[in-house]
């Protein structure tokens, strides 16, 4: 099992995989996926921080996958597709996409295309050194995996509609019905766990390359499941739900000071009591399978673990709620026994009362700090100066600009503070912040490669609220070049990382 968290001064880098270069049209656990590993070496860092690295749907959102257990299909390395055996260059095709952002659309069909052909190819007996490694993973991961290939493969019959528009026998999973499925879609189901197999059987060799030269992975839990996932449709009994298995209560935040109307997520949610009674098994298996892919896991919105914002299902906002306890110590006294141990950041970002402070504080988990949200004034809690050992500074994370497109549109009045506090700035906003960050006491120090490179707006990553448009942005190889990475290097020997 990993280990826990160690306190030990170290920094890294967040970068999605969807970012890598490459001539795919998005990053994958390909080759580029090793030469990004060593130029982590080379700049001396220990970290590398993903995002979710779970199946997209709508929005390409990594934080809305079908499943919090599956990988993203769309990451699985083409060369190293035709490496194994699965296919031949000729198959693949002379394609030609964009390198400095993601074109899902055709990306997707892209991607679906050569996997389907690999899994005709396996069926018919290529890459047969291959078939007794994918009969362990099915037995391995048939927790999971059975669902979720019967759930991809009835998304797929259905137009990639969401399960609650399928017939309402398969929304309610009538045992008749799903045995009748798993015959007559026996291949798609095949072909989604082959899938799956290739995804982990990828990532598993990347991450090992990557302790291999000590770097350790961080990644990511988001609370809330999607709605439109295999995880609310397979475990119906957990959410709160009616007959037609529509949610009766969603999630969100209430209005605050960012917010006059609040933040309506819409996801559906648990019924802790239900997973309470199970030994919160769900979520056990849920941690267990996501430190099998990363070392450390951010727990995202750790709030709603101490309490959560509930908002009845149709309310156009978030306005009308309330706040009920979540299970708190509970939870995780189960995943402390069950995995051995805690290896888990708390996002506690936004509006913390003392109740959710008190029991990070109790599990010893370290919180976060964002230099971005710091420069109102001396008393900001966020200012490195008022940082505890046990935290993990960022200059921005995958929902904040770029630390120089922050710069350039705050205030007036932050930016003559932030003059004040870190008196350079002005020549480069984006290294000063990493050295902020770098120079704290904050035991963790992490920033975006977009900070790294001192890329403006036209490099951020997600602009929360936007439908459309995120989770594109990739950088080309020559980024890296010019000395960033020694530069990088310098600054972290300096500060003891």
């Amino acid at each position: 099992m990993t280990a826990p968290l160690r306190p030990a001064r170290s920094a890294g880098i967040l970068l999605h995989p969807t970012s890598l270069p490459g001539p795919y049209g998005i990053g994958d656990i390909g080759p580029t996926a090793y030469q990004w590993v060593d130029a982590l070496v080379r700049a001396k860092q220990k970290w590398w921080q993903v995002l979710p690295l779970g199946p997209t749907g709508y929005g390409d959102s990594p934080y809305q996958c079908f499943s919090a257990f599956a990988g993203n299909p769309y990451l699985v390395s083409p060369e190293f597709l035709v490496r194994d055996g699965l296919l031949g260059q000729q198959e693949i095709g002379d394609v030609q996409f964009a390198t400095e952002r993601v074109d899902f659309g055709p990306v997707i069909q892209f991607k679906l295309r050569i996997l389907k052909q690999a899994w005709v190819n396996f069926q018919s007996g290529r890459a047969a050194h291959l078939r007794p490694e994918f009969d362990v993973f099915r037995q391995r991961c048939a927790g999971w995996l059975d669902d979720y290939g019967l759930f991809m493969a009835l998304k797929d019959a259905h137009g990639g509609a969401s399960w609650l528009d399928w017939p309402m026998e398969l929304v309610r999973r009538d045992p008749v019905r799903l045995r009748t499925a798993r015959t007559d879609l026996s291949d798609g189901i095949g072909r989604h766990q082959f899938a799956q197999f290739l995804f982990f059987r990828q990532w598993k060799a990347i991450k090992d390359y990557a302790n291999s030269k000590g770097i350790r992975l961080i990644g990511d839990a988001p609370i809330f499941v999607s709605s439109d996932s295999v995880d609310v449709w397979a475990n119906s009994e957990l959410f709160y739900l009616d007959e037609r298995r529509r949610p009766t209560v969603v999630a969100g935040v209430p209005p605050d000071y960012f917010s006059a109307t609040g933040q309506l997520w819409g996801n559906p949610l648990y019924n802790w009591e239900a997973l309470a009674r199970t030994g919160y098994s769900w979520w056990v298996a849920r941690m267990r399978a996501t430190l099998e892919q990363v070392d450390v896991v951010r727990l995202d919105h750790f709030r709603g673990f101490e309490g959560y914002w509930e908002v009845p299902a149709g309310m156009p906002t978030a306005e009308k709620g309330r706040w009920l306890p979540g299970p708190r110590d509970a939870l995780f006294d189960t995943l402390r026994r069950q995995l051995g141990g805690l290896p888990l950041i708390a996002e506690d970002l936004g509006l913390i009362t003392p109740e959710v402070e008190a029991l990070r504080q109790r599990l010893r988990l370290p919180g976060m700090r964002v230099l971005q949200f710091s420069f109102s004034g001396p008393d900001n809690p966020y200012l490195p100066h008022h940082f505890d050992q046990d935290t993990v500074v960022y200059t921005g994370t995958h929902d904040n600009d770029t630390t120089l497109g922050w710069y350039r549109t705050i205030p007036e009045s932050e930016r003559e503070f932030l003059r004040r506090y870190a008196a350079w700035v002005e020549s480069n906003p984006s290294w000063e912040l990493i050295r902020l960050a770098w120079s704290s006491v904050a035991d963790y120090a992490i920033a975006p490669l977009q900070d790294v490179l001192g890329l403006g707006t036209e490099a951020r990553m997600n602009l929360p609220g936007r439908a459309a448009g995120n989770w594109g942005w990739r950088f080309t190889a020559d980024q890296l070049e010019g000395g960033v990475l020694e530069r990088l290097g310098d600054l972290t020997a300096l500060y003891s990382r």
